[in-house]
């Protein structure tokens, strides 16, 4: 697979926006939201307009935007409406709490943050906080591009918060036309920000040729995407995963994507299908675990979908096999990450091997190595390195931790892996404590610091879990101070303590009090233990 040799000069939103104009396709639907259309035409203007609106507020080249917003039209606007002028968006995880976008806010000196009406509360606790802040443009509701998709209306506003923009009146007398920034296909272009293991998350700076890669060598590569698909993705957009199923993959290659900005219920997702007919479909492990748990499916219509695509924590073999036999579609497991932006390693139609990650996309190269970075012999685990041309170029104001994780021109994945003879690659685990719940990463440092807030808490750790789907969940040990006894109340009361505290899907999903906690003689806890016990259970 080959991607197309770009200029010196070269702006992403010309391969994403100008391109599909150029190639006719400026009448033909470009996003499907609720019960509106927009086409590629529409998607030009307001991609623009949001750019005009950005050059009169000040915004300047390299300048960060936080995009913290809903799946939606406006999304798509401020994305590539930052591109189109040199500046660089920031989609954030709308999952989070207001330390968090504290923390992001000031890591990033964002100077203008887009966000969508029912995220503002969680801003307003913190607006004091911000340092590098100039404005702030809410999406409401009532005036969005597209108001017919439900919002949760306890969250709307009754007026624009003190000190606020309304994205609609914002760009509505702004010029559909503005010529791309001058940029350099080795300029950044967008950041995505990667979990934390130990410490704060890391700003994963991608390039303007990022994109294009991906695309180019997965999306048509692996999936054979073309302008005739219909992408739907239950990853939202402030993913890695999702910005590409639903974003830049459909808009590379001139198809449709199907935003969808609620929660991803499994009746919700199954009805967005039979109405919406999309032909490839991506989602997680864990929600394709609950789209089979749903006991009455017969009102649903998948025969639209040719492929069913999954990535964010490796797919069980009894998933596959149970979503094969249900609907008679396969589904393509891949691994990807958003230092590397997409996916890396994938199965492929019709060749797909239950339980392993697939082969390499083209495109890219792996590497299984020992502690040393020396490459073991096929069929042995070691560390999972990367080498291809969509990996970021740095972690913001992260240097150390950029040279211990990107090396030359390859980048440790944190991964456990072996290679067959046949060149699959098959997952054995992580190399540190990280794990994955419904394929969003989760420090068990976090969730650890979490529950020690809480009054009955002496110690605690987290491990991770497999549930009865074979997917990673949190389990935490505790011990409990003196005075306090364990009970199911108890544990029930630091689960909706962890959950109010820190983003609701990192809370654990057991607790097993102990009396203590196994450790080196230094007094560091040790996880791996507690884990052989779970696997000796």
């Amino acid at each position: 697979m080959t991607v197309p040799v770009l200029p010196d000069r070269y702006n992403a939103s010309t391969t994403f926006i100008d391109a599909n104009l150029q190639a006719g396709r400026g009448s033909k639907t470009a996003i499907v939201y609720g019960d509106q259309s927009f086409t590629y035409n529409d998607v030009a203007a307001m991609v623009n307009r949001t750019g005009n609106a950005l050059l009169k507020l000040g915004v300047q080249m390299e300048q960060r935007v936080m995009c913290l917003l809903l799946d939606s039209p406006e999304f798509v606007a401020s994305f590539f409406g930052a591109i189109r002028i040199g500046a660089l968006p920031i989609p954030t995880n709308t999952l989070l709490k207001p330390a968090d976008y504290e923390y992001f806010l000031n890591d990033s000196r964002a100077t203008v943050l887009i966000v969508s009406e029912p995220l503002y509360a969680s801003i307003e606790p913190v607006r004091a906080n911000l340092k590098w802040l100039k404005h702030i443009i809410v999406v409401r509701a009532s005036t969005s591009l597209s108001a017919s998709t439900s919002l949760n209306a306890s969250t709307s506003l009754s007026a624009n918060p003190p000190g606020t923009i309304n994205f609609a009146d914002w760009i509505a007398h702004e010029s559909p036309k503005l010529a791309p920034a001058d940029t350099a296909r080795d300029d950044a272009c967008f950041w995505l920000y990667s979990s934390g293991t130990t410490g704060f998350p890391k700003g994963a700076v991608h390039l303007q040729h990022d994109m294009i890669y991906c695309a180019e060598n997965y999306a048509r590569g692996v999936l054979n995407m073309n302008e005739n698909d219909r992408t739907f993705s239950v990853a939202k957009l402030f993913f890695a995963y999702g910005l590409g199923n639903a974003l830049y993959f459909p808009f590379y290659v001139g198809a449709t994507t199907i935003l969808y900005p609620g929660r991803p219920e499994p009746k919700a997702i199954y009805e967005t299908i039979t109405k919406t007919k999309p032909t490839l479909f991506f989602c997680v492990p864990t929600a394709y675990a609950g789209l089979l748990a749903l006991d009455d499916t017969s009102a649903y219509d998948l025969s639209s979908v040719r492929q069913c695509i999954s990535a964010g924590e490796a797919l069980p073999k009894a998933l596959y096999d149970k979503w094969l036999a249900k609907w008679n579609v396969e589904i393509l497991d891949g691994i990807g990450s958003t230092e590397i932006l997409h996916i890396f390693i994938s199965n492929r139609a019709n060749q797909a091997r239950p339980g392993s990650s697939g082969k390499l996309v083209p495109g890219y190269d792996a590497k299984i190595a020992d502690e040393n970075d020396q490459e073991l012999p096929q069929g042995e685990v070691g560390n999972l390195l990367i080498r291809g041309d969509s990996i970021c170029a740095l972690y913001w104001n992260k240097h150390t931790k950029t040279k211990e994780t990107i090396v030359g021109e390859w980048i440790r994945t944190g991964d456990k892996y072996s290679i067959d003879a046949d060149g699959y690659f098959w997952y054995q685990g992580r190399s540190d404590d990280m794990l994955k719940a419904g394929g969003i990463w989760v420090s068990p440092v976090e969730v650890e610091a979490t529950l020690m807030l809480h009054a009955a808490v002496f110690e605690c750790a987290v491990i991770g879990l497999m549930d009865k789907d074979e997917l990673l969940k949190p389990k935490a040990f505790v011990v409990l101070k003196q005075g306090f006894a364990s009970s199911p109340e108890l544990e029930a009361e630091l689960k909706s303590f962890v959950k109010d505290k820190i983003a609701p899907y990192k809370y654990p999903r057991w607790i097993e009090f102990v009396s203590e906690l196994p450790k080196t003689a230094t007094g560091k806890i040790q996880r791996f233990k507690l884990r052989q016990r779970e696997t000796e259970k």
